[in-house]
C-alpha cells in the first residue's frame, strides 16, 4: 500500500490528539516534521536491544511486539502494538535501548529523526503532554501485564489477552461487531503469557468449547463479552481510554460481540 505525506501525518495526529487537546500550532508543527517510510517484514526487528535510535518509529501498517530475551534465548513478549502506536518514543529520550521491538506483521512505519522529536516536545509543551501520556499508557499496560504473566491462571491469561486486543483494536477503528483479525501466532501467544504452544492451544479450544470465543483461522469471535470479560477478570481502567477522543469512562462501553449491540 501506497502511503502520502499528509495521510501518514495525520495518522500521527490522530494518535497525538486522542492523548492531548493539540492547538492549530501544535498540528502545523507535526505537520512540518520530517519522516521517511520504511516496510518491515515480519520477523524483522524494529528495535534491538542495546542500539541506539536514529528514529522514533510510528506504525502506519501491520502489528508489532515488544520483547526481552533471556541469557538462554527465551523470549518474553511484554506488548503487542498496533497501527497509530508510536512505539519507541522513549528512544528519543534513553541513550540505549533496553528492549527489542519486532514485526508481527509486514508493517509500514514513518521513521521520525530523534532530533526532530526531541525540538518538537522541547518547543510545544502540549504535544510533549501528549508524549508523555502515551508513555504512561505503555507503562500501565505494561504492569496489568506483570499482573496477568504472576497471578492469572492459563484461562484467564488468554482471555484477558483477548479482551485488551479487541478494545485495542476498537478504540483504533480495526474492529467491529463480528471480531477482529489476530495476528499472533500460538508460539507468540505463549511468549505473552509464559505458557507454552501446547498450553496456549488448549486453552483456546477449551475457550472456543464454553462458548466464549469463536475461531476461523485468525479470526476471533466474542459472542458474550460478560462472560469472556469475567473469566479474564477484566477491567479497561489500565487501558485509560477516559484519554482517548471521545471521553468513554472505563466500564461503560459494550464492545464488539456483545449481542445487546
Amino acid at each position: 500500500m501506497n502511503y502520502s505525506g499528509p495521510s501518514v501525518l495525520e495518522r500521527m495526529i490522530s494518535k497525538l490528539e486522542k492523548r492531548a487537546p493539540l492547538a492549530a500550532g501544535d498540528r502545523e508543527a507535526l505537520l512540518a516534521l520530517p519522516f521517511r517510510l520504511q516496510t518491515i517484514e515480519p520477523g524483522k526487528y524494529i528495535v534491538r536491544e542495546g542500539s541506539s535510535a536514529s528514529h522514533s518509529a510510528l506504525i502506519i501498517a501491520g502489528f508489532a511486539c515488544r520483547h526481552k530475551v533471556t541469557i538462554d534465548g527465551a523470549r518474553q513478549i511484554i506488548s503487542f502494538h498496533i497501527p497509530g502506536d508510536f512505539i519507541d518514543l522513549e528512544g528519543a529520550i534513553l541513550n540505549v535501548a533496553d528492549h527489542n521491538v519486532q514485526a508481527l506483521s509486514r508493517c509500514e512505519l514513518a521513521l521520525v529523526p530523534v532530533e526532530a522529536v526531541r525540538k518538537l516536545a522541547n518547543e510545544h509543551p502540549m504535544i510533549a503532554r501528549a508524549m508523555w501520556v502515551d508513555s504512561l499508557v505503555d507503562s500501565s499496560i505494561f504492569r496489568e501485564w506483570v499482573v496477568n504473566v504472576g497471578r492469572r491462571d492459563a484461562r484467564s491469561r488468554i482471555a484477558h489477552l483477548l479482551c485488551e486486543f479487541a478494545r485495542r483494536l476498537e478504540v483504533a477503528g480495526l474492529a467491529n461487531h463480528e471480531g477482529y483479525e489476530l495476528p499472533m501466532t500460538q508460539e507468540h501467544l505463549a511468549d505473552a503469557t509464559g505458557l507454552t504452544p501446547v498450553h496456549v492451544n488448549r486453552t483456546l479450544k477449551a475457550l472456543e468449547r464454553e462458548g466464549l470465543v469463536v475461531r476461523n483461522r485468525r479470526f476471533v469471535g466474542i459472542p458474550d463479552w460478560g462472560r469472556l470479560r469475567a473469566v479474564a477478570g477484566f477491567s479497561e481502567l489500565y487501558l485509560h481510554l477516559d484519554q482517548t477522543e471521545g471521553g468513554e469512562s472505563p466500564m461503560t462501553h459494550s464492545p464488539i460481540g456483545d449481542p445487546s449491540r
